[in-house]
């Protein structure tokens, strides 16, 4: 099976909505973790609130360091840490770029909650397809 992990520095909002949403959407397919770099207290409330508006359940999620989840990965997806994205032996990863909406408004976490959803879709339909590992 494909172990996909989400990963950014706090692992409390963005790839938090990431794991959220592949666990959603895959249907029990894939492996999927996400983790951070640094150790934060909790999943950002307006996180979990625009995802539960979307129908996905975050209530039990919890920030994890790189160090809880397998070292072995098929898919590494950082969200846009820039220089302090970790370095992680896997046969394809790509960054998002996406902004972190903690600190702004719920709308800041609607719109990234959405692109991360499109992401989502996109990866999966290139593991579907078998276009992903192509290049990598």
């Amino acid at each position: 099976m494909v172990k996909i992990a989400f990963v950014c520095i706090h692992n409390s909002c963005r790839s938090q909505m990431a794991e959220g949403w592949a666990k959603h959407l895959s249907n029990g397919r894939f492996e999927v973790y996400s983790a951070g770099t640094e150790d934060y207290p909790e999943v950002k409330p307006l996180a979990r609130q625009v995802m539960e508006e979307a129908g996905v359940d975050m209530s039990a999620n919890f920030p994890k360091l790189l160090s809880d989840i397998p070292t072995s990965l098929d898919v590494l997806i950082t969200m846009g840490c820039g220089v302090e994205c970790p370095f992680v032996p896997t046969r394809f990863r790509e960054d998002w770029g996406l902004t972190d909406p903690s600190g702004g408004p719920i709308d800041g976490f609607r719109e990234t909650r959405d692109i991360i959803k499109g992401k989502v879709e996109a990866l999966f339909e290139a593991l579907d397809n078998g276009t992903l590992f192509q290049d990598a």
